[in-house]
């Protein structure tokens, strides 16, 4: 049996690393972040123990790139989704449609990674991280941004915020509100994206 290829070994390891960060995701998403091991992350992906630990070097990490890959993934589905999105306003409409999104449709993923990078690891820039960054970079060039390199970590800055707003224990901001915050803080209309009802919410509410 001839050995396999370079490419070969190279899309193998990508399925595995694949593989573990969607076995995070469910897992923590079931079971939360504290009764999820390792030991069953790699049971989850169907791979030895040893292989989550040659990737990433602890449940933090790992949980971030998930959640990176989550995202990117979902950026890329609103932004492809028909009629594929070419203006740059509906294309950002889309980009904060499906971001803040996740933290309505799944708060304690989301709960989860947001208090991960406020811990001492801090924010990790994994290639999962990396992809997500590209593909936020390119909506705020299709916006018309003279400066994309300067206005990305911006928009960055206010959906985290407004995920954590959405998702705070106690006070939660409530997503309508959020969404019509940073839809007029980029001048676009409410019925651009995903609108969550026919009318944005009233001034104050």
């Amino acid at each position: 049996m001839s050995p396999r290829s370079a490419s070969a070994n190279e899309e193998m390891r990508r399925r595995s690393r694949e593989r573990l960060l969607q076995a995070t995701v469910e897992l923590i998403g079931e079971r939360g972040y504290e009764a999820t091991t390792l030991a069953d992350i790699a049971d989850r992906a169907g791979t030895a123990r040893g292989l989550v630990s040659y990737y990433f070097p602890g449940k933090r990490q790992l949980l971030q790139s998930a959640v990176h890959r989550v995202m990117h993934m979902e950026l890329e589905a609103g932004l492809e989704r028909p009629p594929r999105a070419r203006d740059g306003r509906e294309r950002l409409a889309r980009a904060i449609d499906a971001i803040l999104g996740l933290a309505r449709d799944r708060p304690l993923l989301m709960r989860t990674h947001m208090a991960g990078i406020l811990q001492a690891e801090g924010f990790i820039q994994c290639p999962e991280q990396q992809r997500l960054a590209h593909l936020l970079h390119d909506t705020v060039a299709a916006y018309g941004s003279p400066d994309p390199d300067a206005d990305y970590p911006l928009l960055r800055a206010l959906l985290m915020g407004a995920v954590v707003a959405v998702l705070l224990p106690g006070a939660p901001m409530p997503f309508e509100r959020l969404r019509a915050e940073l839809f007029h803080r980029y001048g676009l209309d409410w019925d651009l994206g995903v609108p969550p009802g026919p009318e944005p919410p009233p001034a104050g509410a």
